[in-house]
């Protein structure tokens, strides 16, 4: 059996790959993208995330293929953008969900992540013997004011965040790209925590909804990536505007190297490394294939044949 050290680690693999408008399946021991003029071999053991997009055909054997090799695989919007739909995560084991759901259910422990996610953010702020409320206004008052900075720095007026998603029209260009900008790193965090084993509905500032963790998680990056993309595209972009921030959301989440970051993030501002006895590294979770865990006696195999001698 070979070790789970000599496996790649996600990270080592492609952080993601996007494809639309053909059809994939299984050919050999490997998967086959077939479009109208060419048929592309895919390294399946190299893959962490596959992203597909509209027109995408999958065969039943390619899904179990990648099933098998622990990758994920999200149904997505054109260009990768907006998650609609993901299979499971790259994880056999439910620790991290049950340390997460432990963290969340315990006062103390959730307000702890709360801070530690909030210092991760604003460095230097005051939380000593602060509410979860109070450091939710904190946080609002701080993003606010980033803002207003940014309005001034690109020329803009700005009167706060507003917008009807039965009217889109009706809202400001900021507001616009700001929707857009942040439905594409949701998407992103999204894919990051499912594929850990992580649960998008366990957060710790915000609460009650399906995708709390994913808003909690995407706060940490929104004022370095999303937020400056939204007002400076907003200030100069006059046609297509939400389609030219999804494209330059693309390019500043791989210069952030936002794939490889994200669930070392997690693990930091969960205390993870302490608490599981890992290292930031080991947290990112490593590619084991459903054979492996047949050799280990995790998963029943099939019977060995009898011998006919």
């Amino acid at each position: 059996m070979r070790s789970l050290h000599e496996l790649p680690r996600f990270h080592d693999r492609w952080s993601y790959l996007y494809l639309e408008r053909g059809v994939l399946d299984q050919e050999a021991s490997g998967l086959v993208f077939h479009t109208a003029d060419a048929h592309t071999p895919l390294p399946i053991d190299q893959l962490s995330l596959l992203m597909l997009g509209p027109g995408i055909s999958i065969s039943h054997a390619a899904v179990k293929a990648l099933a098998t090799n622990n990758c994920l695989l999200a149904w997505v919007g054109e260009n990768g953008i907006r998650l609609y739909a993901h299979s499971t995560g790259g994880t056999f084991s439910a620790r991290r969900l049950i340390l997460q759901a432990k963290l969340a259910s315990d006062e103390t422990s959730r307000l702890a992540v709360a801070c530690r996610m909030y210092q991760k953010r604003f460095p230097g702020g005051l939380l000593e013997g602060k509410s979860i409320e109070q450091i939710r206004g904190m946080e609002g008052l701080r993003v606010r004011k980033t803002y207003e900075a940014l309005a001034t720095q690109f020329g803009m007026r700005w009167e706060g965040r507003n917008y009807d998603q039965n009217d889109w029209f009706q809202a400001t260009p900021a507001n616009r790209a700001l929707s857009a900008a942040n439905a594409c790193l949701y998407g992103v965090c999204h894919a990051a925590i499912v594929s850990a084993g992580y649960s998008a509905a366990l957060g710790f500032i915000h609460t009650g909804k399906m995708l709390s963790f994913v808003y909690d998680i995407a706060d940490l990056y929104k004022t370095e990536t999303t937020v400056p993309v939204a007002f400076r595209l907003a200030s100069t972009v006059t046609k297509d505007l939400e389609r030219a921030v999804r494209m330059e959301c693309r390019q500043v989440f791989h210069a952030a190297r936002l794939m490889a970051r994200i669930l070392p993030d997690i693990a930091e501002v969960l205390n993870a490394c302490d608490d599981l006895g890992e290292t930031s590294e080991e947290m990112e979770g490593r590619a084991v294939s459903l054979a492996d865990r047949v050799e280990a006696g995790d998963i029943p195999g099939e019977p060995e044949p009898e011998s006919k001698g």
